[in-house]
């Protein structure tokens, strides 16, 4: 196999067994890595069972996987997946930095956790030299704590001169914060000091499993691949291609705070009441005066879009963090009624510190807030909170109870959606009604009335993973910008930043060639491989539990306040159409080889060999008739 380095290490936190496994290339070569090959190892070993597996019980996996692409697509990113604590689905959450590259340096293809630790620990690897430690002393810690922890032990550890290479840098790592060490739904498993795979909430599954942090050295090459000097050539393309995206270089997201709801309105204003602003004090000219680092990438990334943010004087000083990209401009701002740089900045960097995904906190924060506005909670039930709009220092005390845990911070920490059915039960009101989310997730920070940004009717509606704006679902299905394209980019793995150019697109099949010397069209991919990965995901969202299922005919939907018309800016009035949306749903799931119902069909299933997930989802066709 060309791509790989061929085998993956299991490490059984009950027993503390670690053991190298190897997955055969016909697995592979049908779903790819990543997401894909996450998705498949969940089916094969929990989807006899899923409904009854807990996302944060011992029996859930825990899935850190590469792809064949990665370290070779410029920017390096993992996926990291399991049964997801949001959706009780199956999530592939990717974040960018170096620990795939080192990973895959080091000799593995991925990482799989199964069980659950005694106490806390933290897996060491530096190639073959592989330990579970102690991580008593880091449980608690914040993310600049552990980063800073952690990386001084490693270097006592091999702190050496490197066989003649000088000084190691210093290892990649993940690792939780205080949110997933107290199993908040919303909670982010954290790259660097501020990247964060946040979707899905496997923050609290390694929480669950008391793995506070994986750190990986590899020192040894990348892979071999199938035809080096054209996937040198491929890669020199995509390289010419990124440095010409002048914006984003430039700004990378966050030249979009200001101008997605100026000029689309489509950004979350006060949990979605408003989708329209006009507050130039928001824009990416504001922040840059707050950047310390204008040029910052991940491994082999020409574009450079991140930033470094900090607040160097004032009550909020101190505050450091990747400039807020846009969904964390929006989320931790514009959601919050936030209209300047210094309490986005802040709130991004209190987010990053507490191991939250900043999408995820800032929509249960919206959420809160417009229920305090309506007076359906109180100050008391806040724990003295004046949770007003655009009061940073009021969301981040929200913020502090939620990881605590305290009041109705404990409620808060199950995610929005499982707060808004126990505030209802409490309060006797329909606090569903403001929960902005798709199945169990929160969406996105792009909005879909105006019809301006690129979500469409289904984008969410349809989406195995929900609120995931990476992820949408679209018509035609086999679209550059569909769920199915995106299974590529997340499987590959890759950052699908250096292929928003037509150009780039076209080459991504030849490049996949060059890498593992597989022929795999565009026609293979959206015809049989990619399906196959939907429908798995799509019968795991369905089957759910144990404490949450979705019914097709009630939640492939949007949120309710997106058939509420908008009030503010050029397109005040539009809402999203009922009937409309009900005949674009019917329309994907003809697309998408899904029966009136939204179940895979037995035709689709067996065309694909996927008999065993044909078996499973029987009960649940029987039960829509």
């Amino acid at each position: 196999m060309r791509g790989y380095a061929g085998k993956f290490l299991e490490v059984d936190l009950s027993s503390g067994n670690i053991k190298e496994i190897k997955i055969g290339e016909d697995i592979l070569r049908q779903y790819i890595g990543g997401r894909g090959l996450a998705v498949k190892i969940l089916w094969d070993r929990l989807g006899r069972r899923w409904e009854d597996v807990d996302p944060l019980g011992p029996e859930n996996m825990l899935l850190l996987l590469t792809g064949p692409l990665t370290g070779f697509m410029p920017g390096g990113r993992i996926c990291v997946s399991g049964k997801s604590p949001q959706s009780n689905g199956i999530v592939g959450s990717t974040v960018g930095g170096e620990f795939s590259i080192e990973l895959k340096c080091a000799g593995y293809d991925g990482l799989i956790f199964t069980g659950t630790s005694e106490k806390p620990v933290y897996l060491s690897i530096k190639d073959s030299d592989i330990d579970l430690k102690d991580a008593g002393h880091l449980w608690g810690k914040n993310a600049r704590e552990t980063v800073l922890t952690l990386t001084r032990e490693w270097w006592k550890d091999y702190g050496s001169l490197h066989a003649g290479r000088g000084l190691l840098k210093e290892p990649a790592m993940l690792y939780i914060g205080p949110a997933g060490e107290k199993l908040c739904r919303v909670a982010a498993v954290t790259h660097k000091w501020a990247h964060a795979a946040g979707y899905g909430g496997y923050g609290a599954v390694m929480g669950s499993k008391w793995l506070k942090a994986i750190m990986v050295k590899g020192t040894g090459p990348l892979p071999e691949v199938h035809d080096m000097e054209k996937t040198v050539e491929i890669a020199d393309k995509i390289v010419e291609a990124a440095l010409r995206m002048d914006l984003f270089r430039r700004w990378g997201t966050a030249s979009a705070g200001y101008t997605t709801g100026a000029e689309s309105s489509s950004e979350p204003v006060m949990n979605w009441q408003e989708e329209w602003h006009d507050e130039e004090s928001f824009g990416v000219n504001e922040f840059e005066r707050f950047w310390v680092k204008r040029f910052w990438g991940d491994y082999g990334c020409p574009i450079t879009c991140l930033k470094i943010a900090v607040i160097k004087s004032g009550p909020l000083k101190g505050a450091v963090t990747d400039n807020p990209d846009y969904e964390n401009q929006a989320y931790l701002g514009t959601n919050l009624g936030i209209f300047k740089p210094e309490g986005n900045i802040y709130l991004t960097a209190l987010a990053d510190d507490l191991g939250f995904c900043g999408i995820q906190v800032g929509n249960l924060l919206g959420f809160a807030a417009e229920l305090y506005q309506r007076g359906i909670l109180t100050r008391e039930d806040l724990g003295g909170i004046d949770l007003k709009w655009g009061d940073a220092g009021a969301f981040a005390a929200l913020m502090k109870l939620i990881v605590e845990r305290k009041g109705i911070g404990d409620m808060l920490a199950e995610g929005t959606y499982r707060a808004a059915l126990k505030i209802s039960e409490i309060k006797g009101v329909d606090a569903l009604q403001y929960a902005v989310v798709s199945k169990g997730i929160g969406i996105g920070a792009h909005g879909i009335r105006s019809e301006k940004d690129y979500p469409h009717y289904v984008s969410y509606a349809c989406s195995v993973q929900g609120g995931d704006h990476t992820s949408v679902a679209y018509v035609p299905i086999d679209h550059g910008g569909s769920e199915l394209a995106a299974m590529l980019y997340d499987s590959g793995v890759f950052c699908m930043f250096t292929f928003f150019s037509p150009e780039t697109q076209r080459l991504l099949w030849s490049f996949l060639e060059s890498v593992t010397g597989w022929k795999i069209t565009p026609e293979e991919w959206y015809n049989a491989t990619a399906r196959r990965i939907l429908h798995i995901q799509r019968a795991a969202l369905l089957l759910g539990g144990p404490d949450l299922r979705w019914n097709p005919k009630i939640h492939d939907d949007v949120p309710k306040r997106w058939y509420e018309p908008l009030g503010k800016g050029p397109f005040s009035g539009k809402a999203v159409d009922r009937d409309r949306m009900r005949e674009s749903i019917s329309e994907y799931y003809r697309a998408a080889g899904w029966d009136e119902n939204g179940i895979p069909t037995s035709e689709e299933l067996r065309r694909l060999g996927l008999d065993d997930v044909d078996e499973r989802l029987e009960h649940i066709r029987q039960s829509l008739k």
